[in-house]
């Protein structure tokens, strides 16, 4: 009868047990599926942090080093020695290929693109001048590079898209100067040239 009676108690013990762990398996499945519901109406929301991007490229794998050097309506200048300044900020210094590889393993791994980027966080009233600088050379012939200006919000638009060419270390061009006015919106455009690299060497590094 004892027998009996522990070997009932046992079952419940069993049977308890596995209520148990199964009511734990649920609450961990209903606390996962709940971490991985997305609200459908934020999907593809992208939170800029700046109202307006700047892009210089020239050709990939090129030794070749070229600086954007932006000034903006107070006069501020941003380039490579001052990555920071007002509301601009050098996003990336391309140096051509310089540190564009590492090795992993013993073997080479090399980033072809070269690229400068500059962000503006927020919106000036006034004249802005992108400026193109052919810090280093390593050829004779010219060095075709493209620049992009792109207004970010509310939506992204197209400032200034075009071609140029750098002529050898020193070289310093006027891709552009725009105007805009407190709300952002464009009010004209120019290519007169316009040289800031006398007045960025002049300040301190």
């Amino acid at each position: 009868m004892r027998h009996r009676v522990l070997s009932n108690q046992h079952g419940q013990d069993a049977f308890t047990d596995l209520l148990f762990n199964a009511l734990l398996g649920f609450v961990f499945m209903f606390a996962m599926a709940f971490m991985m519901i997305s609200n459908p109406e934020k999907s593809g929301n992208i939170d800029s942090k700046a109202e307006m991007l700047i892009t210089i490229r020239w050709p990939d794998n090129h030794p070749d080093d070229v600086d954007a050097v932006i000034e903006d309506p107070r006069g501020e200048l941003v380039w490579y020695y001052n990555r920071d300044s007002g509301l601009m900020h050098l996003d990336r210094d391309d140096r051509g290929l310089f540190a564009d590889q590492i090795e992993i393993a013993g073997a080479t791994v090399r980033n072809p693109l070269n690229q400068e980027t500059v962000t503006v966080r927020g919106i000036q009233a006034g004249e802005y001048v992108v400026n193109l600088l052919h810090f280093k050379a390593n050829y004779n012939e010219p060095l075709d590079v493209s620049v992009k200006v792109e207004k970010l919000n509310p939506s992204v638009s197209v400032i200034y898209y075009g071609e140029h060419q750098l002529n050898g270390s020193g070289d310093e061009k006027t891709a552009i100067r725009f105007t805009l006015d407190a709300e952002g919106n464009l009010l004209n455009t120019n290519q007169i040239p316009k040289e800031l690299l006398t007045r960025a060497t002049s300040k301190p590094a």
